[in-house]
Formats: structure tokens, C-alpha cells, sequence
């Protein structure tokens, strides 16, 4: 964490000075642009009004030359302070996170858990102060929405799982990369993240100029004639401009018919451009760095087939920037009429959307992937000491040394061992000692293994399982569903999950049935229990019922009692979080009501 501290400001300070002398360029060349400008008016007003030679016309096309290339040069400066800026935030986000001060980042998440999914509801997947906030270091939609999806699906096997720990490590050192990977991306994306969703629709989508392919090499050949004609009539080498004239009109009546199907053609480019802006200089990152691993390199080499896609993607810059003369409404039309220049401008990007649009979504899904790792990959570098777990593909099983919280920032560390199929914790501790904490500790650490991210332990082993919660079970007015039948049917789901996989699911239930009495509350939990364990589950069930505690008699060699505990010293109540074997001794919810203010007889 200090490498990663200490690397974190060196750039900090690097952007900062970088945007000053940034600052400073682009301030002298707007003054110089202006000086070209006024010298360019000032010249041409001269020499229209005979105050200096005609010579002078090329002082005023001197100064406006001058001006286009510093407006270029001025363009690029603009671009680089935008990028620093980027970069800066990056940066600046990073020391926040190791500050443990990320609980304010705009990403949170929220609400895109879906209804009823087996885990995403309990342990901190999304949500203000989640795993994804603080993992979310993404510049597309893409991306964002492929990080959800690692954490709220295991990887389909462990040769996956592994692929992507090796792509982790790999790009963990690479922060250059990283940086300017998502730096890019959020340029393209402006103020929101990139979405280039409207752009693959279009470039998937069949041409709509099919009916007018008559008009391509006719807008080829006719305005050269037409212009021609005009030029020989101008310099008298025609006896009359008749040519020209007809000439302009057959194009004007070109423009007329096609206009339908140009117009729908701009409508569809339009508004997936929109979506998409300007991706080239993301992709050229990716085309120039050099990768070692195989996920990471054959995604690299899926990019590259054929011209490298930063290539593509200028060319279709380019052309889009022709495109937009379009919005110019004074010249347009002129332009319009005297070249045809809408047909031979949108033909062409036709022509790149039949050549490359087949293979677009492919690059987005390599950047959206990229995108994720990297965000891994930044976790890893700021956490070193995280381990990446051994993941197999065997039944059920869990082990793990020195297990903390990932999302605490001095997490208090345990041992936990689930051995196998059939095996269980049952937990009992006094109110507020940790019970639902280190079970949302295994779990979370569980979804990150699976996901390939490195785990908040010193060694760690599990199986690519299920895992199955119960913890944050809500009732729900609007659907007129009692807090105990959203647990029954919450329940349902975790048993009919179980079944579907036996010997592969990890539960986590806490404080099973509250909605109900006591005696019926022993039963329903305990034969629960024993259903799951029957089927090839693990896991840990925490409890206030200590007669829950007498299954380890009936099955002493899979389950297992486990307790926290709490003391009172010199009248305050004092916890230490950790893990003991055995059935708790005491209880405090007497002493917690009292220290809240509320007197119990």
C-alpha cells in the first residue's frame, strides 16, 4: 500500500505541474491565434480598400494559414490538459481509496442487483460503501456493466478463473496502461461513460441506401463534369454556360430524390455516434502495449486481425468528420449541390460499416473485458498483500487463513475451514460481535475468488461453488408480502438452488424465521439445516437458539459449534471479534437496552 501510495502522489504531482505549463501554452497560443486573426482581417481590409499592393494578399492568406495550424496545435493542447486532467482524478481517486474516504464515489451500482439473485442482496455487491464502488474504475457502460457481472456470476470453471488471476497480475504493475486505457475511454465519453450501444445497432444494421446504389458512381463522375464545364464556360473555352447549368440542375435533382434515404441514413449515423464519439485513441493504447499472458494477449490479438482497430477507427473519424458540413447550414447546401457531397461522403461510411461493422461489437466486448480486468488489477496493486486464492472445480470446500472483511479497513482476521460437502458453522455470539460480519467476510471473499480478484486473507481455497444468502430479507407492503413469507420464499429459493447443484452450493443464513414463535422457529430451523446439509451444501447459520447448537451432538463430525463473545470491563462493553469454538456462554441484550437508555425491570 505505501508503493501504491507513494506512486499515487509522484503523479499527482506530475499532472499538476503538467496542467500549469499546459494552462500557460494554450493562454499564449489564443493570443497568438487572435493576433493571426486580426492580422488576416487587417491585411484583407487593406488591400480591398487599396491601402497597400495586391501583394498584400499574401500576407492576409500568410496570417490565416498561421491560424489554422495554431488552432490545430492549440486543438492538440486542449486535448493533452483534458487528458492530465483525467489522469489527475484517476490518481487523485486513487489516494482517496487507500485513505479508506471512496464511500462518496457517484458509482455505486445501486439498485442494479436483480430481484431475487442469490447472493447480490447481502453482501455488499453494490450499494453506497459496496464491493463495486470501490472496484469501479471503468471509462465505458461496457465495462461498468461487465465488472457487475464477474461479481454476480462465478467464472464458468477454474481454468477461467484462473486465466483471468494471470491477467490481474499481470496488468497490476501496468498502471500506465491502466491509467491511460480508462483516461481515454472517459474522453470519448465526455461527462457520462461511454456508450457505444446506438453505434453497434447502426453498424449491424443493413444499409438503407440500397435503393440509391444507381447514385455512387454517378456522384463520382457528374459533379467533376458540372464543375468542369463551368470552369471552361469561365474561362471562354465553352461558348456558353449552358453545360454547367444543366449540369448543377441534374444534381440538384439528385439531391432531391435521395434525400429520403440520405436522411435516414444521417438519422441512424447521428444518433449512433452519438453513443459512440471517438474511441481511436483508446484502442491505439491497447495496440501499443505489449502483453505477456494468454487471456490478455489473445485479446489483444482479436483486436489486431486485420488492421489494428485504432486504424479503423481513425478512418471512420475522418469521415465523420466530413459528414459534418451537414450541420453547417449556410455552406452545406452549396457544397451540397455542386459536388453531391452528402451521396459520396455517406457512401463511404456505408462502405466501412459493410466492412467493419460485423466485427465492432467484438472490440467493444475486448475493451469492455480489459476495462474489468483492469479494474482488478488496480485493487491488486493497491492491496499487495491481498492472496489469490487456489480455485478448483471439485465439490464444495472453503479454507482460508487469516480471513478479514475486504471492505473494512482494519478488519479483525480469522480462520475459517469448511471442509466439504454436508459440513457446517453454527454460530451464536452476543448482539454486535461479529457472527453476521464473518460470514459476510467468507462470502464476499467467496464472489471475489470466483470473480478472479484476490482475496482479503493470507491463503485461501475454495471450489467453484454457489453461494446462497439469507441476511437481508425485506417485507414488502406493495406486494402485501409479510416479512416471514419473504423469508419462507427466500428459502425456497436457497433449497431449490441447492438441489439443482448438489454438493456445489455455499450457504450463508442468518437468524433463520424471526417472523415466527419460538418452538416453530427450533423446528423449521433445524430441519432446514439438516435438508441442505443432506443435499451437499455447506455453510454457516448464525443463532440466538442455542438449541440449534445441539445438532453438532447428532452430527458431530460436520457440524461444528462456533462462538464470539463479548466482556464487560469497568462498565464498558468490549468485543474482540474473534472466533472460538463451542457455544457461547454469555448474552447482552439486556446490557445493549440499557446503554441505549431504555430500562428493563
Amino acid at each position: 500500500m505505501a508503493t501504491a501510495r507513494a506512486e499515487y502522489e509522484a503523479r499527482v504531482t506530475q499532472y499538476r505541474a503538467e496542467l500549469v505549463a499546459l494552462d500557460r501554452s494554450g493562454s499564449r497560443l489564443a493570443n497568438l491565434r487572435t493576433i493571426t486573426f486580426l492580422g488576416f482581417v487587417a491585411l484583407g481590409f487593406a488591400v480591398g480598400f487599396d491601402k497597400i499592393p495586391r501583394w498584400g494578399l499574401l500576407g492576409a492568406l500568410a496570417s490565416l494559414g498561421g491560424y489554422i495550424a495554431l488552432a490545430v496545435v492549440h486543438a492538440g493542447v486542449i486535448r493533452r490538459e483534458d487528458l492530465a486532467k483525467m489522469r489527475l482524478s484517476l490518481n487523485e481517486r486513487g489516494l482517496l481509496r487507500l485513505q479508506g474516504r471512496w464511500h462518496d464515489f457517484p458509482s455505486t451500482g445501486e439498485g442494479r442487483v436483480p430481484d431475487g439473485h442469490l447472493y447480490g442482496g447481502d453482501l455488499d455487491i453494490t450499494g453506497r460503501g459496496s464491493l463495486f464502488q470501490r472496484l469501479d474504475d471503468t471509462g465505458t457502460a461496457a465495462g461498468e456493466q461487465r465488472l457487475l457481472d464477474w461479481l454476480l456470476t462465478p467464472g464458468e470453471n477454474a481454468k477461467a478463473i484462473h486465466a483471468r488471476q494471470d491477467a490481474v497480475r499481470e496488468l497490476g504493475p501496468l498502471i500506465d496502461f491502466r491509467q491511460t486505457l480508462v483516461a481515454e475511454a472517459r474522453m470519448a465519453g465526455k461527462k457520462d461513460k461511454a456508450d457505444p450501444t446506438k453505434f453497434l445497432k447502426w453498424a449491424e444494421s443493413p444499409s438503407t441506401l440500397g435503393a440509391i446504389k444507381w447514385a455512387w458512381p454517378v456522384a463520382h463522375v457528374l459533379p467533376v463534369l458540372t464543375i468542369g464545364a463551368g470552369l471552361l464556360s469561365a474561362n471562354e473555352l465553352l461558348p456558353n454556360a449552358l453545360p454547367f447549368w444543366i449540369g448543377l440542375l441534374i444534381q440538384i435533382a439528385i439531391v432531391v430524390a435521395t434525400r429520403k434515404p440520405i436522411g435516414r441514413m444521417w438519422e441512424a449515423l447521428a444518433m449512433g455516434e452519438r453513443g459512440f464519439i471517438r474511441f481511436e485513441e483508446t484502442f491505439a493504447a491497447i495496440d501499443a502495449q505489449k502483453f505477456q499472458g494468454a487471456r490478455l494477449a489473445a485479446l489483444q490479438k482479436g483486436l489486431m486481425e486485420g488492421p489494428p482497430v485504432s486504424t479503423r477507427l481513425r478512418q471512420f473519424a475522418r469521415l465523420m468528420g466530413f459528414a459534418e458540413l451537414k450541420h453547417s447550414g449556410q455552406m452545406h447546401p452549396i457544397i451540397n449541390a455542386l459536388t453531391l457531397w452528402d451521396l459520396l461522403v455517406l457512401f463511404r461510411i456505408d462502405r466501412w460499416r459493410e466492412t467493419n461493422g460485423k466485427g465492432a461489437r467484438q472490440w467493444f466486448q475486448s475493451l469492455a473485458e480489459l476495462e474489468a480486468l483492469s479494474s482488478f488489477a488496480t485493487w491488486h496493486f493497491e492491496r499487495p498483500e491481498d492472496a489469490f486464492p487456489e480455485v478448483d472445480d471439485g465439490p464444495v470446500h472453503v479454507a482460508a487463513s487469516e480471513l478479514g472483511h475486504p471492505l473494512l479497513e482494519k478488519p479483525v482476521r480469522n480462520d475459517v475451514k469448511l471442509a466439504g460437502p454436508g459440513t457446517a458453522w453454527v454460530i451464536t455470539g452476543s448482539n454486535m460481535s461479529g457472527k453476521t460480519t464473518l460470514m459476510r467476510a467468507t462470502g464476499l471473499n467467496t464472489v471475489m475468488a470466483l470473480a478472479g480478484l484476490p482475496v482479503c486473507a493470507k491463503a485461501m481455497q475454495v471450489s467453484r461453488v454457489q453461494v446462497l444468502t439469507s441476511m437481508r430479507v425485506k417485507d414488502s407492503l406493495e406486494r402485501g408480502v409479510s416479512y416471514f413469507y419473504a423469508e419462507v420464499q427466500r428459502i425456497k429459493t436457497v433449497l431449490d438452488t441447492a438441489r439443482a447443484h448438489q454438493d456445489r452450493c455455499l450457504f450463508f443464513l442468518d437468524e433463520l424465521f424471526m417472523g415466527t414463535n419460538a418452538k416453530e422457529r427450533q423446528i423449521a430451523s433445524r430441519q432446514l439445516l439438516l435438508m441442505l446439509l443432506d443435499l451437499g451444501a455447506a455453510g454457516a447459520v448464525t443463532t440466538h437458539d442455542l438449541s440449534i447448537c445441539e445438532l453438532s451432538k447428532e452430527r458431530p463430525d460436520t457440524i461444528r459449534n462456533v462462538h464470539f463473545r463479548d466482556e464487560v470491563k469497568e462498565g464498558e462493553m468490549t468485543f474482540d471479534y474473534r472466533l472460538r469454538d463451542g457455544v457461547v456462554q454469555t448474552t447482552n441484550a439486556l446490557e445493549v437496552l440499557r446503554r441505549a437508555g431504555v430500562q428493563i425491570a
